[in-house]
């Protein structure tokens, strides 16, 4: 297939998608107040950008993810790492990581809520708890599946811990930390929006719950498709980083 239509398939599947929905608006018998035309919803998220009301919850949502995001990440790539080199923190750690990682964060939210409260903290703590495990699995896998021998070349030139971990663990496990920490994000921006929906005063899913209770459907889905489009670019920018930072093993 050409390059030009390759690029151009990319757009094939949304349009298709608008296509159905502005058919079955007006031909579907749907009430108008439920299914709003994508005319309308286009509409509403013009005069939302005109006031600055869309970029206020954006921001503020965008702050609570990088900050939550950052801080889980990192202490899952050290608490990962830790638990693939020590077997003491494997032995105490491992079952109880395990365990807690099967728990949705989404069900923590009413726990979180009750210990900080529904400001700021709230959201970054769980931002984090659902950054955190994905990437400390990830970077506990990758750090056990590296060949021995590294460790043994690593012992013989007696390279200290943090040596050791900068300059064989981390370089060689990094493609599994890499896939660890995309997943990470976005499942962090998922749950960012749900804890919204459910405790907020800013922030998309706080524009989206506020327009339900009052019925602006259409504002409603402003919030769902930007809420889809954010994190596709989110996923779709670490894949290129993840492909500019780990095009050495490309190679030959």
């Amino acid at each position: 297939m050409p390059v030009v239509l390759t690029r151009l398939s990319v757009f094939a599947s949304p349009l298709a998608l608008v296509l159905a929905w502005l058919l079955l608006a007006r031909f579907g018998g749907f009430p108008a107040q439920l299914l709003v035309p994508p005319q309308e919803v286009y509409q509403a998220f013009v005069e939302l950008l005109q006031s600055g009301e869309l970029r206020e919850h954006l921001a503020n949502s965008l702050s609570r993810l990088a900050l939550g995001f950052c801080a889980g990440a990192l202490g899952g790539l050290l608490f990962g790492i830790a638990m693939a080199l020590s077997e003491t923190v494997e032995a105490y750690c491992g079952p109880l990581f395990h365990v807690l990682r099967q728990i949705p964060s989404i069900a923590l939210i009413p726990m979180f809520i009750l210990f900080f409260g529904v400001e700021e903290t709230f959201k970054v703590v769980v931002v984090a708890k659902a950054s955190f495990f994905p990437v400390a699995l990830a970077a506990s896998d990758g750090v056990k599946g590296i060949p021995r021998r590294y460790f043994e070349v690593a012992e013989v030139y007696r390279l200290p811990l943090p040596s050791l971990v900068r300059d064989v663990a981390l370089p060689a496990a990094a493609p599994p930390i890499v896939t660890g920490l995309r997943i990470a994000l976005s499942r962090a921006w998922m749950v960012l929006v749900a804890a919204e929906l459910l405790a907020a005063d800013s922030g998309l899913g706080q524009m989206i719950e506020m327009s339900r209770q009052m019925m602006r459907i259409d504002i409603v889905m402003v919030g769902v498709v930007l809420t889809g489009l954010v994190g596709f670019t989110l996923d779709h920018g670490f894949r290129l980083l993840e492909r500019r930072l780990l095009r050495w093993r490309d190679t030959p």
